[in-house]
């Protein structure tokens, strides 16, 4: 669905915001509202609290950016996608359709990892770098190894390393989940693909048709890198090391016995805002 053009000669910015909200219920996405004033104060080049501030006509190269913002967002386009960044654990990360969308669930994961001290890190589907780069940020101390199968989404978490000022203590390698990558670490963590196959239809427009399908699906059961990720983490582990996982709906069960499986202990989860298991903390004796 493509939203008409803005009107430059008529609409204020009142009503470009209204024409919006409008198209984009119409288009079914969820949050018009918020997405509307988002991609109307990215088009003037604003901060969304600051849109009460422009209450004239639209300038006309706003009213071109927001037409094309909006048009995108009613193809569900994610608006993290349009804008070309989101904000994840008080930095900004650049975001494009080659890495997920950082999530604000993600930051459970940042929190457990938080809680011990550690000098090395590594992130396994580093995607854009949200996780690895947050935590090398908040340790000054420590460096890291992000590792990603995608080149393009290795490209953006560059990218978000130089920005944060990071990339010194962050190396990023292309590779196949633990295959050639050598320890000892003392933080292992991964927010990995965890959606069945057979889910992947279900899934809002948003995720199923413009974020990367290799950060999503995992296999039948959607267990396919968490097998992956427990055979090879122990052997990467410092002792007492630990290892971080994000996991799906009612996964708890199989990945705590995956772990188990290959020799991991102390297992326990973290809860998201929701109340929802969202981190499995395993550690290595």
């Amino acid at each position: 669905m493509t939203a008409p053009a803005v009107s430059t000669a008529t609409a204020t910015v009142a009503e470009a915001l209204r024409h919006a909200v409008a198209e984009l219920r119409a288009a079914g996405v969820a949050t018009p509202e918020r997405d509307a004033r988002r991609l109307l104060a990215h088009a003037l080049e604003v901060t969304p609290d600051r849109l009460a501030l422009h209450d004239g006509a639209l300038p006309a190269e706003a009213a071109g950016r927001f037409s094309a913002a909006l048009a995108a967002r009613c193809r569900r386009q994610p608006v993290a996608q349009i804008l070309g960044r989101r904000a994840f654990w008080g930095h900004m990360f650049r975001v494009t359709p080659a890495v997920l969308d950082p999530r604000p669930e993600t930051e459970t994961l940042l929190a457990a990892a938080l809680e011990r001290p550690f000098s090395h890190v590594l992130d396994l589907g580093t995607g854009s770098g949200c996780i690895l780069l947050s935590l090398l940020a908040e340790r000054p101390e420590a460096r890291g190894v992000g590792v990603d199968a995608s080149a393009a989404a290795l490209r953006v978490a560059e990218a978000n390393a130089a920005a944060l000022g990071l990339g010194e203590r962050a190396r990023l390698v292309e590779g196949d989940w633990t295959t050639g990558i050598t320890g000892p670490f003392d933080l292992v963590v991964s927010n990995p693909p965890y959606i069945p196959e057979g889910e992947m239809a279900t899934l809002e427009p948003e995720v199923r048709d413009w974020e990367p399908r290799g950060a999503l699906a995992a296999g039948p059961d959607g267990l396919a890198a968490y097998r992956a990720i427990t055979a090879g983490a122990p052997a990467l582990l410092a002792p007492e090391g630990r290892l971080l996982l994000e996991i799906g709906p009612g996964q708890a069960e199989a990945v705590s016995r995956l772990c188990q499986a290959a020799g991991l202990a102390a297992l326990s989860l973290r809860a998201d805002l929701d109340g929802r298991p969202r981190v499995l903390v395993a550690a290595r004796g």
